[in-house]
């Protein structure tokens, strides 16, 4: 590869972990409250309020059935409106990130359901609140399950960035298209799939071991 190619490559890089990077801090910052609220909000739980469960449940539903680049398409006007264009590696973090936020409440709730029951009642029964349950029970007994849904999270978000550099988004998918597929560049297609098994083993790695540490301390 021409040293232009390796500058792209190296730039191409840095856009896809911004992509991963903001999208996935959106996902845990909303995509956790979410998922406590659909088990707090459930039937015989400390908040129970099965209509906002409902309505919830059904928002967190509806984005997620939805393919990731029917939902870039789709949120495009949305995109404008917030960063005011819809092509770009800032433009593709908003359809990123409302994708990411839903998949994540899931795994979140899924992870929180797993608590031991016995250990909410055992609080309440020493007197603690509701958000003192939240925070000194539910969160520590299900964090090592939090920290792996959300590296898987933004596993995902990896390869999700691939596809919005269809569209033009940028990053290594848009490099791969652009050089690999559309230039027959080879050379540029091994590259980028390389650094992408790299960065999904490396991240793979790290949160398994600091599960692997959570789970220890527990």
């Amino acid at each position: 590869m021409s040293a232009a190619l390796y500058d792209l490559l190296w730039r191409s890089t840095w856009e896809t972990l911004l992509m991963t990077g903001a999208s996935g801090l959106a996902s845990l910052a909303f995509g956790l409250p979410i998922g406590l609220l659909l088990v707090l909000t459930d039937r015989g739980a400390i908040l129970q309020n099965l209509w906002l469960n409902r309505i919830l449940g059904g928002v967190v539903n509806a984005f997620r059935s939805v393919p990731f680049i029917i939902l870039l398409v789709a949120l495009i006007p949305f995109t404008r409106l917030v960063v005011g264009t819809s092509i770009g590696t800032f433009a593709a973090i908003v359809p990123l990130s409302v994708a990411a936020i839903p998949y994540y409440a899931r795994i979140a709730e899924v992870s929180l359901r797993e608590v031991d029951p016995n250990l909410v009642e055992a609080a309440r029964a020493m007197g603690a609140g509701r958000w003192t349950i939240v925070r000194e029970v539910l969160i520590p007994e299900a964090l090592p399950g939090l920290v792996s849904g959300f590296v898987v999270t933004l596993v995902t978000l990896i390869g999700a960035t691939a596809v919005a550099g269809a569209i033009g988004a940028g990053g290594l998918g848009d490099l791969a298209i652009r050089y690999g597929y559309q230039r027959f560049e080879t050379s540029v297609m091994v590259a980028v799939v390389a650094i992408l098994i790299v960065m999904v083993c490396l991240l793979q790695w790290g949160g398994d071991r600091l599960v692997a540490r959570l789970d220890h301390r527990k």
